[in-house]
């Protein structure tokens, strides 16, 4: 039996959908493919118990740079601070 037959936040019907979840820890971050419960609704999600620990761990990871276990994907920006807003961008390119 699931721990919830509807949203607990707004009772919309749950459907089970492979999601990705970014993972933040420290200056890193990772993406992750996992199965959860997504309301139809309005989007909330939700995990599994032993998957919300996994989350956990790999956030701990990420944060002590022990990167053992994940695959790089690129490289990552922050955007310059002279770039406040979208017409800046425009106006750029």
């Amino acid at each position: 039996m699931k721990p919830f037959e509807k949203c607990p936040v707004c009772s919309g019907e749950l459907k089970q959908k492979e999601v990705e979840k970014l993972l933040r820890g420290g200056k890193n971050t990772a993406v992750h493919r996992v199965n959860a419960e997504v309301c139809l609704h309005c989007g909330e999600r939700l995990y599994a118990e032993e998957t919300v620990r996994f989350f956990e761990k790999a956030r701990n990871k990420l944060k002590y740079q022990e990167l053992s276990g994940f695959q790089p994907l690129g490289q990552s920006f922050k955007v310059e601070d002279g770039w406040p807003n979208k017409q800046s961008l425009e106006a750029g390119a």
